[in-house]
């Protein structure tokens, strides 16, 4: 399964899930086109075709079911590990601790849109990097304020066109990776190290930055991926007044 220019690495492509959401409950069994949040993730790392092998780390046996039924490995996660408040360092940290490899990806899912494609690229680019942790991220060219001030742009001036101010980037989640190597040290010696090493952003398609995390967004990416079926070979089109200007402007 593993690329062949990644053979000499132990690559894991981890899938976490909760029986537990507060927002949407049993969110990660909740279905999209009849399949469940967990598939889209096995399906996407499967895909990429990066990983050494996949592994769904679940604090419930009946995630097991799923592994089977999906031809992934299953980990069960400690029982002190399962609570709203345990850390995503926490879970990273007892995994390596029990899975041996030199790299380990999460693969959220909650991204049911991000494709195995994509996936590949962001592992691709962690390695060629030679990064300890990586963080996928969102980029948005708009105007920004944190607690009502300005972030990238400024209130005493003109107002610039969104084409000319400085990108903004939020985490995303949907893959997060990191050298097995580094995060064990740095989670010894301090107690975390979801950043730790050398440390980048990848930026991800708009699609994959739809994160599901209650009802609506779950309709929302159930909407798009149907969609997305029915019409994988979209074209833009135009009223016919714009056709006849494009016309114009081609010929003068």
């Amino acid at each position: 399964m593993a690329a062949l220019k990644h053979r000499n690495l132990k690559i894991i492509g981890m899938v976490p899930a909760r029986i537990g959401s507060t927002r949407l409950p049993m969110k990660n069994l909740a279905t999209i086109k009849g399949k469940p949040l967990l598939y889209y993730a096995i399906r996407a790392a499967r895909e990429s075709g990066v990983f050494s092998r996949i592994t769904l780390n679940a604090e419930d046996r009946i995630f097991s079911k799923i592994a089977k039924r999906y031809g992934v490995d299953f980990y069960k996660r400690p029982d002190n590990l399962v609570k709203n408040s345990t850390k995503t360092d926490e879970v990273v940290y007892d995994f390596l601790l029990n899975n041996d490899c030199d790299i380990v990806a999460w693969i959220s899912p909650i991204a049911p849109l991000q494709t195995g494609e994509e996936v590949r690229n962001i592992v691709n680019y962690f390695i060629r990097k030679k990064l300890d942790s990586l963080m996928t991220v969102k980029t948005e060219q708009v105007h920004c304020i944190y607690k009502r001030k300005p972030v990238n742009f400024r209130a005493n001036e003109i107002f610039a066109q969104t084409q000319d101010i400085t990108p903004v980037q939020s985490f995303v989640y949907s893959v997060m990776i990191w050298r097995a190597e580094t995060f064990v040290k740095n989670f010894k010696q301090k107690g975390h190290a979801l950043l730790c090493g050398k440390i980048d952003f990848y930026p991800v398609d708009r699609l994959s930055a739809i994160i599901i995390k209650r009802k609506r967004d779950l309709m929302l990416a159930d909407y798009i991926m149907r969609a997305v079926s029915r019409n994988r070979r979209y074209k833009t089109r135009y009223d016919r007044i714009a056709r006849k200007t494009r016309g114009k402007l081609k010929n003068g």
